[in-house]
């Protein structure tokens, strides 16, 4: 690769549920000459629009909470309560990504129940009327640990290569690669929110000059990314860290007492003042 380019697509308009996606996005992008190759990023929110994944905004704790499979941290605040969750896609990310942007005043909108599918629903539709290779990435805005602001991340993919694993390489000094990996789908992620931005009205966007990632559509989706949670060395919030390890060290404790107990009260053992005083 040598160039990379991006641009956001108009033409979407606002995405009711039961819209045929596929054709609103294709007729966007037609326009536009899709290539062999072109990866085409549309936001979750239109998918979910599609689907029919919105609520009313005075159900969004109860959707939250629905949506979670895995409490890992919550802060209380002015304002309510933040919960870090895991959903059913083992997406950790704040509400479950249970968000009132971008749609309707009065609703809420929910994450496709599986967003993987939906890119390859898109991207076999789009393959089937351009008859090119071109792969689709579902994006979702993220927080990160250990770093301000957000980023888009792909929570869906079809047709890419989501991960480059680069162990067995070697770097420009020859020194071999051990664990680096390219986390491509969402690289492609951040790179169309750059052009589309929050506010512009258009959530699809035409990123060219990555075919080398294009590949079949039996490729791994996007959940390939998810860390497993025993795998995860943060797997927990601070707070919620500290108070599972002070619990779990309390009941050991416990345990520890109790066992302890009746060998050191015991009527057999001999206490200092029953011993015998004099010398052997």
């Amino acid at each position: 690769m040598s160039r990379l380019e991006a641009w956001s697509v108009d033409g979407i308009g606002e995405i009711v549920a039961g819209d045929d996606l596929a054709r609103i996005v294709g007729d966007a992008i037609a326009p536009h000459a899709p290539a062999e190759g072109d990866v085409v990023v549309v936001t979750s929110k239109i998918v979910s629009k599609a689907e029919g994944r919105m609520r009313h905004a005075a159900d969004r704790e109860q959707a939250i909470t629905d949506e979670t499979v895995r409490v890992v941290a919550s802060r209380a605040h002015p304002g309510g309560v933040t919960r870090i969750v895991q959903d059913r896609n083992g997406f950790v990310m704040a509400a479950a990504g249970v968000d009132a942007s971008n749609t309707p005043e009065g609703t809420i909108l929910l994450l496709p129940v599986d967003p993987d599918a939906s890119a390859l629903a898109l991207a076999t539709a789009l393959r089937d009327r351009f008859e090119v290779a071109i792969g689709v990435v579902v994006s979702d805005t993220f927080g990160r640990p250990w770093r301000a602001g957000q980023t888009d991340v792909a929570i869906g993919a079809a047709g890419i290569r989501v991960i480059e694993p680069l162990a067995g390489s070697v770097d420009t000094h020859g020194r071999p690669l051990v664990v680096s990996a390219a986390a491509v789908a969402d690289e492609i992620a951040s790179t169309a929110e750059l052009v589309a931005g929050k506010t512009s009205g258009r959530p699809v966007t035409i990123v060219r000059g990555l075919g080398r990632h294009v590949l079949g559509l039996d490729e791994p989706g996007a959940r390939a990314l998810v860390r497993d949670a025993d795998s995860d060395m943060f797997r927990l919030g601070s707070a919620e860290a500290h108070a599972e390890g002070f619990a779990e060290g309390y009941a050991a404790g416990l345990t520890a007492a109790r066992v302890a107990a009746p060998t050191e009260h015991s009527s057999d053992t001999p206490s200092h003042a029953q011993e015998d005083p004099r010398p052997a």
